[in-house]
């Protein structure tokens, strides 16, 4: 009885570690968002992306549980969210072989050992490291890909110095096609091109806070509004690429970190409006 009672203590906080992505303590969120990344990756025929982010969650809430780290962080699932990120990117970004699945769960348990280190550096000043681990080894790998020749880069452009150009292409902006635009730019969160992946975060978003949901669907449709009237470049549009950052913030500010109010609704689509630009400024830069 007691080892069932602690497999489905793990089993939690593992599946806790996938909500966390979006700031949801929820074994149901984290459940939607699995199912969500599994359906996306296969309809887009990427299966190793799905297993991916079970073997990136998995490594990475191991290396809580190695390190002694604080039991409470596990519980809530602070040691997966990261990990499981890494394990969306690394095969989306690499060929799938196997130095990119050593490297996987390697970094992503990197990520737990990262996360507490800098959460300790930064503890004077109030700051949370969030997602930096995972975004930091991703640039991280990615660049050093580019060395060395074990590591074959793919669904990445080659280095160049960034150009004015007209974008290129129409965009489809019936409404069926503005939603599904919409619901891809939730789904970009874990890296996937797929609305139904997009309505399944929604439904796990919506299970633990019906504010997180609904602030998910704000970022992701102000985003797309900006996109459109700023003429970015449509097959990013359409694939949900200027979504994915600014329902991060809309969740973060709207209703994680702040109470929900006027105020904070405010602020919020000050947020998400500068998180666009932001993006774009980084796209160019990287």
């Amino acid at each position: 009885m007691a080892q069932k009672q602690q497999w489905m203590l793990s089993v939690r906080t593992v599946l806790r570690g996938a909500g966390q992505v979006m700031f949801q303590c929820s074994s149901w969120t984290g459940f939607f968002f699995l199912a969500g990344i599994f359906w996306g990756s296969y309809e887009c025929g990427m299966p190793q992306v799905a297993w991916g982010a079970v073997v990136g969650l998995i490594a990475s809430t191991i290396a809580g549980y190695l390190t002694g780290d604080a039991e409470a962080d596990g519980d809530s699932g602070l040691w997966g969210f990261n990990g499981i990120l890494i394990g969306c990117a690394f095969p989306t970004f690499l060929a799938n072989t196997w130095l990119m699945w050593l490297a996987l769960i390697f970094f992503s348990m990197l990520t737990t050992w990262m996360r507490r280190g800098l959460n300790n550096v930064m503890a004077p000043f109030k700051v949370n490291s969030l997602t930096f681990p995972f975004v930091l080894l991703t640039w991280l790998m990615l660049f050093s890909s580019r060395i060395f020749a074990g590591f074959d880069p793919v669904g990445m452009s080659h280095p160049a110095l960034p150009a004015v150009t007209a974008a290129t292409g129409t965009l489809d902006t019936s409404f069926v096609n503005l939603v599904i635009y919409w619901l891809k730019g939730i789904a970009q969160v874990f890296l996937v091109n797929s609305w139904v992946t997009g309505l399944l975060f929604l439904v796990g978003l919506f299970v633990c806070n019906r504010w997180a949901a609904i602030w998910a669907a704000v970022g992701s449709a102000i985003s797309l509004a900006l996109a459109i009237l700023f003429k970015a470049d449509p097959s990013d549009i359409a694939s949900g690429l200027f979504g994915f950052s600014p329902v991060l913030t809309a969740i973060a500010l709207g209703m994680t970190f702040y109470s929900v109010n006027w105020r904070t609704a405010l602020w919020t689509v000050v947020g998400i409006v500068a998180t666009v630009f932001i993006q774009g400024a980084m796209d160019v830069m990287m």
